[in-house]
């Protein structure tokens, strides 16, 4: 358990980070530009970090960019309003993203143009000696250091760990939750303290305001774990922010309130 527990919560939040900050902030929307040397770096930390889960930047900034355009109708690539249940919609998701990676399908410009692809790099990343290296890896570390048999819970999980990241957002954040703002859609902010998904929570927020690089900060409480490291990196050269200083934002209902 010594092992086991903090393994698994490192990955969690270094994996999180990656699919966060390279996949969903950069690639999707870039909400920041870096070199072509920066991006080929978070590419391979990506799959450093991501190991057996290793997601695609154009797979998902393409299929991340259809969700926004499509939320919460027919063409939703992944919508709690148009799939039975959680399970199905992972499923259906897993099959759009396919397709969009692997080029089986052709996409509007305005979806792939400028998102970053690094074709050699995704196919060896994504590919099945890949996945089944880091599989395995992780299983000799539950094998070596799982000392109580409820540990073991946990691998499947960490095998998944992408998906289930995507999963909670994309299906919980447009299911329960409180808004910020009017959206098109059911997205919510999931939680009011986001120390688990680091920002990602805070969707209502995001779907309001998608480019910004910021997903909290509109409420007290909503502090984002992800933009202060943005901000560093940003000072320190690795990134430059699109909005060097972004708005303060307040809530719809107390706009409302101080206009009366």
């Amino acid at each position: 358990m010594e092992v086991i527990i903090p393994f698994f919560i490192a990955q969690w939040y270094l994996s999180l980070f990656c699919q966060t900050f390279f996949l969903h902030r950069y690639s999707a929307h870039k909400a920041f530009t870096m070199s072509r040397a920066a991006e080929k770096f978070f590419f391979v930390l990506t799959w450093l970090f991501q190991g057996s889960n290793y997601l695609s930047a154009y797979g998902y900034g393409v299929m991340h960019r259809m969700h926004h355009a499509y939320a919460d109708t027919p063409n939703d690539p992944h919508s709690p309003k148009y799939d039975q249940n959680l399970f199905k919609m992972m499923w259906k998701t897993k099959l759009t993203y396919s397709t969009i990676t692997n080029k089986e399908v052709e996409v509007d410009q305005r979806f792939s143009e400028g998102v970053p692809q690094w074709h050699a790099f995704d196919n060896f990343a994504r590919s099945w000696v890949s996945r089944l290296f880091w599989g395995a890896s992780y299983f000799w570390v539950y094998w070596t250091f799982a000392d109580a048999w409820w540990l073991w819970l946990l691998l499947p999980a960490q095998w998944l760990l992408s998906p289930i990241h995507g999963a909670i957002i994309n299906w919980f954040a447009h299911v329960y939750g409180y808004t910020n703002f009017k959206v098109g859609d059911t997205s919510k902010n999931f939680l009011p303290f986001d120390f688990l998904m680091m920002g990602e929570s805070y969707h209502n927020n995001h779907h309001k305001y998608g480019s910004r690089a910021n997903f909290g900060g509109v409420r007290w409480h909503e502090f984002d774990p992800t933009y202060p490291i943005i901000k560093l990196l940003d000072k320190v050269g690795v990134i430059e922010l699109v909005n060097k200083k972004e708005a303060k934002l307040k809530p719809e209902a107390k706009e409302k309130k101080v206009a009366a």
